[in-house]
C-alpha cells in the first residue's frame, strides 16, 4: 500500500531538514509515531538505523528501518531491515524564497498473508495517511514558529544594541 500527504511550508528547506532529519524531534511532530529511537552510530545520514513503531488502530506497527538516501537538504529514504514491510521518503523543494514543498510518503505491506494481508493494508490505510497529514501540519507548525521566535530573537537583540 503506497499513502502520502504533503504540505507548503513558510520557511527554507535547510530548517525543515533541520527538523525531519533530527531524531530527538521525531515523536515531537510525527502523528502516530510511538518510538523513533536511534540503533546506530552515526544518529543521522546514510546507514542511520532507527527502532520505529507507529500505532494503527490498537496495534503498533514497525521494526528496524535504514537511511538509503540522504541527499541534503532534499531528499531522505528509508527501508526495512526487520519487522513490517516498509519505505518512506521526505521530499523537500523550494517553491519561493523561504517557502518550501515538504512531501511525506510511505509504502508498506504485509508480506505473504495473502487476501487477510491486503486486506489489513486496506483497512489501515486511512489511518496511515491521517498520520502522515496531521504529521505534516504539525510540522510545519513547528517549524514556522521556529522560524517566527528566530526572528522576534533578532529584533530584539538589534534593538538591545546602543
Amino acid at each position: 500500500m503506497r499513502v502520502g500527504a504533503q504540505i507548503d511550508v513558510a520557511a527554507p528547506p535547510e530548517l525543515v531538514w533541520a527538523f525531519v532529519t533530527d531524531p530527538a524531534k521525531t515523536l515531537h511532530f510525527m502523528s502516530g509515531v510511538t518510538r523513533w529511537e536511534v540503533v546506530s552510530a552515526p544518529d543521522r545520514g546514510l546507514g542511520a538505523r532507527y527502532r520505529t513503531l507507529m500505532r494503527v488502530g490498537s496495534a503498533e506497527v514497525g521494526g528496524l528501518v535504514e537511511t538509503v538516501e540522504y541527499d541534503e537538504p532534499r531528499d531522505i529514504a528509508w527501508t526495512s531491515v526487520t519487522g513490517l514491510d516498509q519505505r518512506g521518503r521526505w521530499r523537500l523543494r523550494p517553491t519561493g524564497p523561504n517557502r518550501t514543498r515538504v512531501e511525506l510518503r510511505l509504502s508498506y505491506g504485509v508480506a505473504g498473508a495473502g487476501i487477510t494481508g491486503w486486506l489489513a493494508e486496506h483497512v489501515a490505510a486511512p489511518t496511515v495517511r491521517g498520520n502522515l497529514r496531521r504529521s505534516l501540519m504539525e510540522l510545519r507548525r513547528q517549524v514556522e514558529h521556529e522560524q517566527a521566535r528566530a526572528r522576534a530573537a533578532a529584533r530584539r537583540a538589534a534593538a538591545a544594541r546602543p
